[in-house]
């Protein structure tokens, strides 16, 4: 360590850097790699969304917005949200954040005191520990497996409440899995939420890439929605990661505080996303309908394929991931990643970089398309079989 890096912030210097971003780093540098590793859809924004934001930029909107976002969005927003049977005023209980990451570290710096306990179920994605440390917080993990579908149960949940408990930090529709979360399942953990007094900060980005169900969200329960700060945006539904436009929606007592942080560290949302933003709510149903369909399509090409490469896997009911078990190979998650790249030229993510019970997992998306997931499984059936048994 330098003298320069000791005087810097011991919090930020303990803080590991993404697990994911290395391998992306490999990949970049090798020729004819297919890439199953990056967590964004493969369609461009739809025509008619990007047309809106150019009209906006030609008609002079290059200034800042109110400190919430435009109103007109935050009222769309609100639209979109009775889908859920959520119900929450545009004015004073809904703020346009920079993707739903910057809603993420609001929601626990508002939420912490320093030391307080952030209960995080893994494997789940890589930024909630680090803004769990950043906002002064304990993050303790909450281990979900295969056997539950990676399910949060009542049981593991409950062995990890202490009186300490503040927060619960949810992702369902889940990355790195694709579990998702039923009726009987929310219920329990609002059951204990509400007896146990703690928080739940629940982020549903991949709210409508669900399967076969529809989502319901844990903030729509009685009871829930005085204690749930939902988080979500537009980055994975509407094909619009780059644009960076998120939302958070919470009981007023709570907006009052969370827009003060945004006030001071963000200021507002770029208009020009957000009147792309708009466009998309109120016009981009049919083309994130489509989407999805063809994601829903990938998802049964991947499972299937990988369970007929050896390589057991659950059923993913949301979000657009794969998480195979290679147990079956006897490699650890990053011996199996990194062999697949150099020896078979395909980028999947260990899983141990989702936390502890990620390890002996992958993650593939299947946000690419069908052609290139057939050549990958083909690449990936060549790697795995020279570790399983030779029959004789």
């Amino acid at each position: 360590m330098t003298e320069l890096t000791h005087r810097l912030s011991k919090t930020v210097r303990d803080l590991p850097p993404s697990g994911i971003r290395r391998f992306f780093d490999l990949a970049s540098q090798m020729q004819d790699v297919i890439s199953l590793g990056v967590g964004e859809p493969d369609f461009v924004t739809p025509w008619h969304v990007r047309e809106a934001s150019i009209y906006a930029l030609e008609r002079g909107f290059t200034s800042y917005t109110a400190n919430a976002g435009l109103i007109e969005l935050r009222k769309e927003i609100s639209r979109y949200l009775r889908k859920f049977e959520l119900d929450y005023d545009p004015e004073t209980e809904i703020l346009v954040t920079i993707g739903g990451s910057e809603a993420i570290d609001l929601a626990l710096r508002t939420l912490l005191e320093p030391g307080e306990e952030v209960l995080i179920p893994e494997p789940t994605y890589v930024s909630y520990r680090p803004c769990a440390v950043l906002a002064g917080g304990t993050p303790v993990v909450v281990p979900t497996g295969m056997k539950d579908d990676f399910r949060l149960t009542k049981k593991e949940l409950t062995a990890a409440v202490t009186a300490n408990t503040k927060v619960l930090v949810m992702s369902y529709p889940n990355n790195p899995t694709g579990a998702v979360m039923g009726s009987d399942d929310l219920r329990d953990v609002a059951e204990l939420a509400m007896a146990r007094d703690f928080f739940v900060v629940t982020d549903e980005i991949y709210a409508e890439l669900s399967y076969g169900e529809i989502h319901r969200s844990i903030a729509a329960i009685p009871g829930m929605k005085e204690r749930t700060i939902l988080v979500s945006g537009l980055s994975k539904a509407y094909a619009m990661t780059g644009w960076r436009v998120g939302y958070v929606a919470a009981p007023r007592e709570i907006m009052q505080e969370l827009i003060k942080i945004h006030q001071y560290t963000i200021l507002c949302a770029p208009v020009m996303g957000q009147m792309a933003a708009i466009e998309a709510f109120r016009h981009g149903d049919s083309e994130r309908d489509r989407m999805v369909e063809s994601y829903n399509e990938r998802r049964r090409l991947v499972v299937s394929g990988l369970k007929r490469i050896g390589l057991d896997c659950h059923e993913p009911k949301g979000a657009f991931y794969a998480f195979p078990s290679i147990a079956s190979t006897g490699l650890t998650s990053e011996q199996f990643a990194e062999g697949l790249l150099k020896e078979g030229k395909v980028a999947v993510v260990p899983g141990h970089v989702f936390g502890e019970s990620g390890e002996g997992f992958i993650r593939a998306s299947y946000a690419t398309s069908v052609e290139q997931i057939e050549r990958a499984l083909e690449r990936m059936d060549r790697f795995v079989q020279k570790f399983q048994p030779q029959q004789v």
